[in-house]
């Protein structure tokens, strides 16, 4: 279908059309958006093309701008278009809530929660889950586990309720609310050679092979702004996308690493990881809960982020081999 059969009248309507749009024509954009060609945004509805082209159609004519393009990669959106499509989101996750609610009030559910956190989290937003369920055992919990970028992301959609990360994204406007400390230290196998030294410096450290998380990590970000702030670079043995691995890789001797100290504190205290004496560590960060500011929040989403907000400190684990450092 050429870009031509959609018209559209430009300075002839103005914004204030858009309030006669339809769900239908926001999700045929959608569709479009999603599947790159009006054939298979017809299949995906389970509508006709022509249909599909009439409801596009509409919608532009509504916006006042064109829409959509026509490229080499398929139909695209233009500026314009990515707008309302973000329009189109929201509306889909106010139907989602609308429901949620009128079920409550129904006594069909006890309400869903869907929450995000960055893989270093998993080692206590399960606990506060736990802890939270037998509170409220009728809400059911939908945990998602990524990496920094990752959660960042998904918190440009309305998907999670909220997320829990070390740094609120810069480019999404959010609610926070404080969690508790993250150190983050430097830990080498039993009997590593620099364990019993004090007092080291990065420079001590250059020698050494780093076995660091991915990019796009939270704690591999926090360490390259750490050495780049003493004008050293790290020797990097291999980066792994999981804290698990880096774990055994460290107790194995194929390196030390940096990470936040929650991921190790069985590790540490069973003795088969040291924290090395590093000057200017822990670096002490801070764990937050993050919402949207304009994601509107269900009874149990609200109950969970006010819970984790004032208990979830309770569930970080503890690291008592820091001692006063």
């Amino acid at each position: 279908m050429a870009l031509k059969e959609f018209s559209y009248n430009g300075a002839g309507h103005a914004a204030a059309q858009l309030r006669h749009l339809t769900i239908r024509q926001l999700r045929s954009l959608a569709a479009l958006s999603a599947k790159g060609s009006v054939t298979a945004a017809s299949s995906h509805l389970g509508l006709t093309q022509p249909a599909v082209t009439q409801q596009l159609r509409q919608l532009q004519d509504l916006a006042g701008l064109p829409l959509v393009q026509r490229t080499g990669e398929g139909m695209l959106l233009t500026e314009a278009g990515k707008e309302v499509l973000a329009l189109a989101e929201r509306v889909e996750a106010a139907i989602t809530d609308c429901q949620g609610a009128l079920d409550l009030l129904a006594g069909r559910t006890g309400g869903t929660v869907h929450l995000g956190a960055v893989s270093t989290a998993k080692y206590f937003v399960p606990h506060a889950i736990a802890a939270f369920s037998k509170r409220y055992p009728k809400i059911e919990i939908k945990l998602t586990i990524g990496n920094r970028e990752e959660i960042r992301e998904a918190m440009h959609g309305y998907d999670l309720d909220f997320a829990v990360m070390g740094r609120p994204p810069a480019d999404v406007t959010v609610d926070v609310r404080q969690l508790g400390r993250n150190p983050h230290i430097i830990v080498a196998r039993k009997g590593h050679w620099l364990e019993k030294d004090s007092g080291l410096n990065l420079t001590d450290l250059v020698h050494e092979t780093f076995l660091t998380r991915e990019p796009g990590s939270g704690t591999r970000t926090l360490m390259e702004g750490m050495f780049q702030k003493s004008d050293l670079e790290p020797i990097i043995g291999m980066e792994m996308s999981s804290n698990e691995t880096i774990k055994q890789a460290v107790i194995a001797g194929l390196g030390i690493a940096f990470i936040s100290a929650h991921t190790v504190a069985h590790e540490l205290a069973e003795g088969r990881l040291v924290v090395l004496d590093v000057a200017g560590l822990p670096i002490v960060r801070q764990w937050y809960v993050i919402r949207r500011s304009d994601k509107v929040l269900l009874p149990p989403a609200q109950a969970m982020f006010d819970f984790l907000g004032s208990e979830g400190s309770n569930y970080l684990p503890d690291v008592p081999e820091l001692g006063g450092r």
